[in-house]
């Protein structure tokens, strides 16, 4: 199992010495792990083969093979990052088997998850190990002993968060770390602004007290949040607001209902520019922040299609072309499990000029209008005007399944017609739902 970091020397943010720290305490504990760098200003054909468009990139090689390489993103500290190794290469989670271990495991550290369970062999035991894999900031721990769920007085599957309380000042302005992350999105206030700065900045205190005073008129409707961007822990927010370190001072709001992202259009973090953009946001004029990739020169030379958000609307909505689409996260392994089957379905569908197999990273394209609830997600975009067919199958048949399986379901799928009318309950294909899909009655 190997690991190799890719960075490019014309970018002064790449420094290596989190990177290469990590990797002199790891030879000493897995000497079968290799590190490496490559600088990909002079390596054009990897950087190509690869798809690297940010710097530092970091992608982990298992068992020699250079397909489908695991990325790592959002760690910036060695010890999260040796974790994240470790993860990767033995258990992601602690075995808990009394109530004085789990005392222990979370007295040591300001903020523990803990998975109970009745028994440690299901669906929910394998999500919850695979998000350990992926959140190497935090400690986890599991345990299917009756003693330790009797001591917390659990009685079905749980998932708790345990967490030191201390002294806090009252504020108008939250500060954000990963720690405090459960409890400010588990305020009843739905829209947060988040001000993403580092406070080392010259400028800091006038933009922060900018930021409090633009606090006060919103108190109640916007929760004001302050997101230090040294803070190496708060890696994981910069990954899901897309923030760039070229980009601080950022102003962001989201909308937790929905989800939907808003940039504040003026550079300037001034009371003026902060009041003139919630309200903005609030009266329902603000301009949705929707993030794409480029368009890969090579998107549509392979089997499977690529699709970022650029391209998704004008390749998916059209009158001509069935569109199967797989939206998916490179760090799910699920995603990863099920990428070759979708490869092997596109081989089966690339003479055919009527359907078509695609996939889109939803990690790094905003997509509005498909509600995706988990990844991967499956949606079947028949030729016509819009109208979708949603994937309904849940992860137990996901971890089963196999080509075969994807391709009946397309094959089916393609052949339903959609018209424009509303449809009940007993108008669903029964063959389709036996196969993992919801779809509308074959109108022929």
């Amino acid at each position: 199992q190997r690991s190799a970091s890719v960075k490019s020397s014309r970018c002064g943010l790449c420094n290596p010495f989190e990177f290469a720290e990590a990797a002199r305490q790891l030879k000493k504990e897995a000497p079968r792990i290799q590190f490496g760098k490559i600088d990909v200003t002079h390596q054009h054909d990897l950087r190509k083969e690869f798809n690297i468009r940010e710097f530092p990139t970091v992608k982990f090689f298992v068992d020699g093979s250079r397909e489908d390489p695991i990325d790592c993103k959002g760690v910036r500290q060695a010890s999260v990052f040796i974790t994240w190794v470790k993860r990767r290469t033995g258990p992601s989670t602690v075995l808990i088997n009394s109530t004085d271990q789990a005392e222990a495991i979370i007295n040591a550290d300001d903020f523990v998850v803990i998975g109970f369970f009745k028994e440690l062999h299901n669906d929910s035991v394998e999500v919850f190990c695979e998000t350990a894999r992926d959140v190497p900031e935090m400690p986890f721990g599991m345990t299917a002993s009756e003693d330790v769920r009797a001591n917390y007085g659990i009685q079905k599957n749980t998932l708790v968060v345990f967490k030191k309380v201390g002294v806090q000042n009252g504020t108008d302005v939250e500060s954000f770390v990963s720690q405090t992350s459960v409890k400010i999105f588990d305020v009843p206030v739905e829209n947060h602004i988040l001000l993403f700065t580092p406070m080392n900045l010259e400028t800091f205190n006038a933009i922060y007290e900018n930021y409090k005073s633009a606090a006060v008129e919103f108190r109640g409707k916007i929760m004001f949040v302050l997101v230090d961007t040294n803070e190496t822990r708060n890696g994981r927010v910069f990954e899901y607001f897309r923030i760039r370190d070229i980009d601080v001072p950022a102003v962001r709001i989201l909308n937790l209902t929905s989800n939907a992202k808003y940039k504040m259009p003026a550079d300037e973090v001034t009371v003026e520019n902060l009041k003139e953009f919630c309200q903005s946001y609030l009266n329902g004029k603000a301009k949705l922040h929707l993030s794409s990739e480029e368009i890969p020169e090579d998107w549509d030379k392979m089997p499977v299609k690529v699709l970022v958000g650029k391209n998704f609307n004008r390749i998916v909505f059209n009158k001509t072309t069935t569109v199967f689409v797989m939206f998916y996260a490179p760090w799910s392994y699920d995603c990863r499990k099920l990428l070759p089957i979708w490869d092997k379905l596109g081989e089966q569908y690339e003479s055919r000029k009527d359907i078509i197999i695609v996939k889109i990273d939803v990690t790094a394209n905003d997509i509005l209008s498909v509600g995706l609830d988990r990844y991967p997600f499956f949606r079947l975009f028949p030729a016509g005007p819009g109208y979708q067919v949603r994937s309904s199958w849940g992860r137990t048949w996901r971890h089963r399944c196999t080509h075969m399986c994807v391709y009946v379901c397309v094959r089916t799928c393609a052949h339903v017609r959609v018209r424009k009318e509303s449809f009940k309950q007993e108008d669903f294909s029964p063959h389709l739902l036996h196969t993992g899909f919801i779809a509308v009655k074959n109108l022929n």
